[in-house]
């Protein structure tokens, strides 16, 4: 196992297909490398990681906002920081929420306290061709990914035209003049490249020196207090975890036909007589599949995250006396310092 942990970083915005790719890049990892993932979601409560096939890896999660933001910096460096010192992968993967804004990882990975034991090799932007210019128009967090990113997917390309995927990477090409694109659906383009001999390179490796708890708070507080002089504040987002108790997916359906028309993002897996669900909304478009787990999903069954704008979120309350099968159980605001 090498000293130097190769680092590739899954972005994009909420909904564009992370998580589809991530599992296709697990499933083509080498067996010879020691894979580890690292998994941010915005939400109080994560349900991406139960989507995540396979066992043959080391995960760790991260919720409750996002990892390049104040709200959650901590959580990351002291991942980082177990990462580097503990488990010792090959490679590292990092599926960051899909409204980060992720400027600021290459200073995150360059702390003097990790003594260049990462290396990030690529950026990866997932981009939802079916609502990219909404996005664009509507959140900060999206240029600033594709200022950062090498590497472009477009997906969902069977819900656009050949005109629009243009008008894409025209606009990706506004921030980004070197930007490298890829056109799919599914989230299905080769994935060996990213593991081949020409994307590793040769380092000097470096032991890490013993660090206190007193040290790594202290680096971490610096980082916090001397931020990206280009960070911009995070969009102004809420998620909400509610409770789906109904039986019949029918009277679920009829309840996603009223949700509020400014949701961006749902998500949640759904057990109903016997049979499971994934429920998906991105952008007041949805999908109820049937679903079979590949992970134990127990904890998480019937519960729904909602991601949206405050007002958008406040509307949810008044679901429930049309619905009250489907029950509130937080509402989470990550601009709130947590204690």
């Amino acid at each position: 196992m090498g000293a130097v942990t190769k680092v590739i970083l899954i972005t994009g915005f909420l909904g564009s297909g992370k998580t589809t790719f991530l599992n296709r890049m697990v499933n083509k990892v080498p067996q010879d490398q020691k894979l580890m993932i690292l998994m941010n979601e915005f939400g109080e409560v994560g349900l991406d990681g139960t989507l995540i096939e396979g066992d043959d890896f080391d995960m760790l999660e991260i919720s409750r906002g996002s990892i390049f933001c104040v709200c959650v910096k901590t959580d990351f460096i002291k991942s980082l920081n177990q990462i580097a010192r503990t488990i010792k992968p090959d490679l590292l993967i990092v599926e960051s929420t899909g409204v980060a804004n992720p400027t600021a990882l290459k200073k995150d990975l360059s702390l003097s306290i990790f003594n260049g034991q990462f290396h990030l090799t690529d950026q990866i932007c997932i981009i939802d061709a079916a609502c990219f210019e909404d996005v664009y128009e509507s959140f900060a967090s999206v240029e600033k990914q594709i200022e950062s990113s090498s590497l472009f997917v477009i997906n969902k390309i069977d819900l656009v035209s050949g005109e629009q995927i243009e008008a894409i990477k025209n606009l990706v090409r506004t921030h980004n003049s070197s930007a490298r694109f890829m056109e799919t659906t599914f989230s299905d383009i080769p994935i060996e490249p990213f593991f081949s001999d020409g994307q590793k390179e040769e380092f000097v490796p470096k032991e890490l020196a013993p660090l206190t708890e007193e040290k790594l708070e202290a680096a971490i507080e610096k980082l916090i207090e001397n931020p990206d002089a280009d960070a911009v504040p995070p969009d102004r987002l809420l998620s909400a975890v509610y409770l789906w108790q109904g039986n019949d997916i029918d009277d679920f359906k009829k309840m996603v036909s009223g949700l509020p028309k400014k949701l961006i993002r749902a998500k949640g897996v759904l057990g109903c007589r016997d049979k499971m669900y994934l429920f998906n909304l991105v952008m007041a478009q949805h999908a109820i599949e049937p679903y079979s787990p590949v992970k134990d999903c127990t904890p998480l069954l019937n519960h729904v995250v909602f991601i949206g704008p405050p007002e958008a979120i406040g509307a949810l309350e008044t679901l429930n006396g049309k619905f009250p099968d489907l029950v509130k159980k937080s509402t989470f605001d990550p601009m709130q310092i947590q204690n």
